[in-house]
C-alpha cells in the first residue's frame, strides 16, 4: 500500500514540475486528472505523444500513476449527457496503457442536472439505478477492450450512497473490470446512526475484497468535510482495515 496524492493539489506551468513537487514531498503515486496536463478532465481526445509524456514524467521521478480521474455523471437525467460522459471514458481507457495507468475513478452520478456532487431526491428511484447501471454497464465494455479497472466510489450524494448500494452494483454488473474507491469520510456520511468505526467495519465486509483505491477525508462533528486528523474518521481502525 502506497501513499498518494492527488495531482490537482499542485498548481504548475509544465507536467514535469507538477510530477516533480509530488516526489520532493516523498509521495510514491498519485491519482492523476488530466487538466494537470492541459486537457478537460474526460477530453474527446489525448494526443498519443501527450500520453507518452505524461507516463515520461511519472516515471523520471519515481511516481506511479495509480489511478486516473474520470468522473462524469452517469445517472444524469439527459441520456445525451450520459452517453457523451461514456464515449469520453473510452477516450481515457484507450489512453491508459501509454500512460501505464490501470484505475480509472468514477462517481455514479446524481439526477441532479447542474451539479454532481449534489444529491436529488430521485437517485433512490428505479429509473436513476437502471440508468447509472446501463452506463456503467457501456463504461465496462471500454474497460475490458483496453484491460482496465473502472471503479466507483460510493458518495452520500450519488446513487451508490452506501456499501450495500455499491455491493450491489458488483453484484448487478459482475466484472473483474469493476471495483470501488472507498472514501471513510463518505462512508461514514451515509450512517450517522452508528459509530464511525462499526459504520467503515461494515463497509469492508460488504467491500473490501473490491477494493482498488483508498481515499483519506475527514469529516467533522458538523458533517462537514475536513483535512484527515481534524475530524471524526478512526484513523487507526480505518488503516487496519486497510
Amino acid at each position: 500500500m502506497d501513499v498518494g496524492i492527488f495531482t490537482k493539489t499542485f498548481v504548475h506551468p509544465s507536467l514535469e514540475e507538477t510530477f516533480g513537487a509530488v516526489a520532493r514531498y516523498g509521495l510514491g503515486s498519485v491519482q492523476f486528472n488530466l487538466d494537470c496536463a492541459g486537457l478537460e478532465p474526460m477530453p474527446d481526445e489525448i494526443p498519443l505523444a501527450l500520453a507518452v509524456r505524461i507516463r515520461r514524467a511519472a516515471d523520471d521521478r519515481g511516481v506511479v500513476i495509480s489511478a486516473l480521474s474520470g468522473t462524469f455523471n452517469m445517472a444524469h437525467p439527459d441520456p445525451i449527457v450520459r452517453q457523451r460522459g461514456v464515449a469520453r471514458l473510452g477516450v481515457l481507457a484507450a489512453a491508459c496503457r501509454p500512460m501505464g495507468v490501470s484505475v480509472i475513478t468514477l462517481c455514479t452520478g446524481t439526477r441532479d442536472p447542474d451539479d454532481m456532487w449534489r444529491r436529488h431526491p430521485e437517485n433512490d428511484s428505479a429509473a436513476a439505478w437502471r440508468d447509472m447501471l446501463t452506463t456503467i454497464e457501456a463504461g465496462l465494455a471500454f474497460a475490458q477492450a483496453h484491460d482496465v479497472v473502472l471503479a466507483f466510489e460510493p458518495e452520500p450524494a450519488n446513487v451508490v450512497n452506501s456499501a450495500a448500494r455499491g455491493l450491489r452494483l458488483l453484484r448487478e454488473a459482475p466484472s473483474r473490470h469493476l471495483a470501488v474507491v472507498i472514501d471513510p469520510a463518505n462512508i461514514i456520511a451515509t450512517d450517522e446512526s452508528r459509530s464511525p468505526a462499526t459504520v467503515l467495519e461494515e463497509a469492508f465486509d460488504l467491500l473490501g475484497d473490491h477494493l482498488a483505491v483508498a481515499h483519506a477525508k475527514d469529516l467533522d462533528a458538523a458533517g462537514r468535510f475536513c483535512t484527515a486528523g481534524k475530524g471524526i474518521v478512526p484513523w487507526d481502525r480505518y488503516v487496519s482495515l486497510l
